[in-house]
């Protein structure tokens, strides 16, 4: 239930009113904008909310129990403010959107009366429609843990520990050329063996894709020339001078976290459960039957 600060709602209980709504827009990256369906700019929360999108939104609903709430909010696609190209390059997947009531009057009057994540984007005619959901729908996916041999950290966060700044274990490239829309020649990696990027990800640091992450497939040492087969689940592609990070790869097998980053203490996964030939089994002859672990 959304609480009123006491001017705004002394202002909502008079006879005439100046309202509007505004939204603030925070992605993933951290970079955060404002919009608002007056016709006006408005500074509202410290965000300064601009008009020129034309943003305008669909009917609002707030249902109880745990059905996911969405709203529509449509706007016109500008190079400013939201270019078609960032929403391809999947820039505003998973973003966060605040919806406020402001007095526009006085804009030091709001409310902020939704949270919501961006779920579907459509794209038409040079405008766009947002489809909000409320936060109910992180309800809606898998939460927990399986239980498996591989590790299901990620190699640097949290749970796993190993610390990325160690030398040798990220560096910073560029690329020279496309061979294939999956496949660039990198330069500035030569100290580095064929294969310690595969399955590391890899940031943009410049070009179109800038600050979007994307997996190595593989990484391929050939005579002269460094090559990354990346995993792209997008319609954006890299061009030749494209800047990057990269941090060294990790296939979540128990002896990878061993013996290349010295972490097995970290070790997220299980790697000496029996696999279904160990759990169906019979005793037979010549068997070893010691109870050591599976995995050194």
């Amino acid at each position: 239930m959304t609480t009123y600060p006491e001017a705004l709602a002394a202002h909502l209980a008079g006879e005439v009113t100046t309202i509007c709504q505004c939204w603030k827009l925070t992605r993933e990256d951290g970079v955060a904008r404002g919009f608002t369906d007056h016709d006006r700019p408005l500074v509202v929360d410290g965000i300064d909310c601009e008009p020129g999108s034309g943003f305008a939104a669909s009917e609002a609903r707030s249902s109880l129990g745990l059905a996911v709430d969405t709203v529509d909010v449509e706007g016109a696609l500008s190079s400013a403010d939201l270019a078609e190209a960032d929403i391809e390059a999947g820039l505003f997947d998973g973003a966060t959107v605040e919806t406020y009531l402001v007095n526009w009057a006085d804009p030091s009057q709001f409310a902020r009366i939704r949270k919501a994540v961006i779920g579907k984007i459509t794209r038409s005619d040079g405008r766009f429609t947002a489809e909000l959901e409320s936060m109910a729908q992180a309800l809606d996916r898998p939460n927990g843990r399986t239980v498996r041999r591989h590790c299901d950290a990620e190699l640097g966060d949290a749970r796993c520990g190993f610390d990325l700044g160690l030398a040798g274990y990220s560096c910073a490239g560029t690329v020279t050329s496309m061979e294939t829309a999956d496949t660039i020649v990198v330069a500035g990696l030569d100290s580095f063996a064929a294969g310690w990027f595969a399955n590391g990800l890899l940031t943009w640091t410049s070009g179109s894709g800038r600050a979007r992450k994307v997996r190595i497939i593989d990484h391929l040492v050939h005579p002269g020339e460094i090559r990354f087969v990346l995993w792209r689940d997008g319609p954006g592609v890299p061009a030749a001078g494209d800047a990057f990070t990269v941090v060294a790869g990790c296939d979540k097998r128990f002896e990878t976290c061993k013996a290349k980053f010295a972490n097995e203490l970290n070790f997220r996964g299980f790697p000496h459960l029996p696999g279904n030939d160990a759990a169906y089994g019979y005793v037979t002859d010549g068997g070893n039957f010691d109870g050591g672990p599976l995995v050194p």
